[in-house]
């Protein structure tokens, strides 16, 4: 285990925080499952309805609660697993009041602990740079799947466990347009640290309409 991996910062309440403030809060963070650990290195925010505080059109939360979103509407701080394209699994943490919706996906990171781990789970001879690149590939390399979701990853007994960085980063935040989607295409609600390992390209949807200039 990595010095720090232990280390958390008690102020952190994702209760009280925005999609976009949750996310630089997780970025740098580490994800623990058993012997295996990932430090995010991307992540990307959702918000909600249009009725709530963060309408987004893109957030599988936007037209209301239904059994496989419902973890997205509270209470902060459970991770929110899902298929995707019914291929792979891709894992999010819930964040905002009760009853509110938000998440912030975890799209890459970096293995810190438990690397053989990791390994047995992915394709063999994966370059390390791509264990836990992408959403589905970090899922993978945690082990993680449906049931999963719902945990309390703020929970000390958890399976799953989120262990918060001692310091914030600083200087160290890109920001850009989320990957992949084809409605509010160009908000800046990906973040990553750059040069880091597990950092996706970037890939725009081809479905998206073409970039503002205004």
């Amino acid at each position: 285990m990595e010095p720090g991996l232990s280390r958390a910062r008690p102020s952190v309440d994702l209760e009280e925080l925005t999609p976009v403030e949750a996310a630089e809060v997780l970025l740098g963070a580490t994800v623990q499952v058993g012997e295996t650990a990932v430090r995010l290195t991307e992540v990307e925010a959702y918000g909600g309805p249009e009725d709530g505080p963060w309408p987004d059109p893109a957030a599988h939360s936007y037209r209301g609660p239904t059994p496989r979103n419902s973890v997205m509407f509270g209470p902060a701080g459970h991770l929110y697993v899902y298929r995707s394209y019914g291929l792979h699994f891709c894992a999010n943490i819930s964040l905002g009041p009760d009853g509110v919706a938000g998440a912030v996906l975890l799209r890459g990171g970096e293995i810190v602990d438990g690397e053989s781990h990791a390994r047995s789970r992915r394709t063999p001879g994966t370059a390390f740079a791509n264990l836990a690149r992408g959403p589905g590939n970090l899922a993978s390399a945690l082990g993680l799947s449906l049931a999963d979701n719902g945990i309390d990853v703020e929970s000390r007994d958890a399976r799953v466990r989120l262990v918060h960085s001692a310091e914030p980063l600083v200087g160290e935040v890109a920001r850009g347009p989320r990957v992949g989607i084809s409605v509010a295409a160009d908000r800046p609600w990906r973040l990553w640290i750059p040069g880091a390992v597990g950092v996706s390209a970037y890939r725009r949807s081809p479905r998206a309409p073409a970039p503002s200039h205004d």
